[in-house]
């Protein structure tokens, strides 16, 4: 069982979904990020979203694109995010970690090398946000092949018809994008969550985690009652600009988000049945 399925099983026997956490890698600076990771552990963080750097974050709100500039600014680069990763899974063997980015990174030296070297780190993962499932050979094959799970992105206009291309290859879970935009900006409304959610497990026996404009502990207990898993990246990454801002480090502030995070998500299921 791979660390991922392993994750989410042990949270469902826990009652509870799992809370997933996202920071870019390398922000402020890559000597920075090994701190503010274990700062996520410490505090409660099941899985770990890193995200690679790139010029054009399509998918992601002002929040996380000004954390993408800044840790291109401090000279990360792909090389560096791996060797994050491998420090990272030195200090913690049992906790997933997830690259999240963009197709060039991730395939400019060739899906071989992306592979081999993701699973050399210790990769559990990896989400391409601009690969269509149409495209899954330009990556999908050598990941796999790698041991490494493609998690696959739903979304609000993921219909019926199309769900099942999604579904297909994917592994680790499933990531429902709860609104058609960008990250950090909005939230859906919880009834469309619910009712989302309910269709994708109704087709996919992989855990469902959600996200996308999920920054508050209330609204993530909310969706752990009804998700296996709640994603939480902008809030994070504010926290982490604002301190770098004021030259300080980020960690503690990091720590006491993920904690309030952490605490509503283990007792929503307990509130919800009380």
């Amino acid at each position: 069982m791979s660390r991922l399925a392993a994750t989410f099983a042990a949270c469902a026997a826990e009652g509870r979904a799992a809370l997933v956490t996202f920071v870019t890698g390398g922000d402020p600076t890559p000597a920075a990020t090994a701190d503010i990771l274990d700062a996520l552990v410490a505090g409660g963080a099941d899985v770990i979203e890193l995200g690679m750097p790139f010029t054009d974050p399509m998918a992601d709100g002002p929040a996380i694109q000004r954390a993408n500039l800044r840790s291109l600014g401090a000279g990360t680069t792909t090389a560096i995010i791996l060797d994050i990763a491998r420090n990272f899974r030195q200090r913690h063997p049992h906790v997933p970690l997830v690259l999240m980015g963009y197709a060039n990174p991730m395939v400019r030296r060739g899906p071989q090398w992306f592979a081999g070297a993701a699973a050399e780190a210790g990769v559990d993962g990896v989400i391409c946000v601009d690969i269509p499932v149409e495209e899954d050979d330009a990556l999908g094959p050598t990941l796999r092949d790698a041991g490494i799970d493609i998690i696959r992105l739903a979304t609000p206009t993921t219909d019926k018809a199309r769900l099942p291309a999604v579904l297909a290859g994917a592994s680790g879970f499933l990531y429902y994008v709860s609104v058609a935009g960008i990250t950090g900006l909005q939230q859906a409304a919880q009834a469309s969550i619910e009712a989302a959610v309910a269709g994708l497990k109704a087709a996919t026996d992989l855990p469902v985690a959600v996200g996308f404009g999920v920054r508050t502990p209330a609204q993530a207990a909310a969706i752990a009652r009804v998700a296996d898993g709640v994603v939480v990246g902008s809030a994070i990454v504010e926290a982490i600009g604002a301190a770098a801002a004021e030259g300080r480090d980020s960690s503690s502030d990091v720590f006491n988000i993920v904690k309030g995070l952490s605490d509503a998500v283990r007792t929503a299921r307990q509130e919800q049945a009380a």
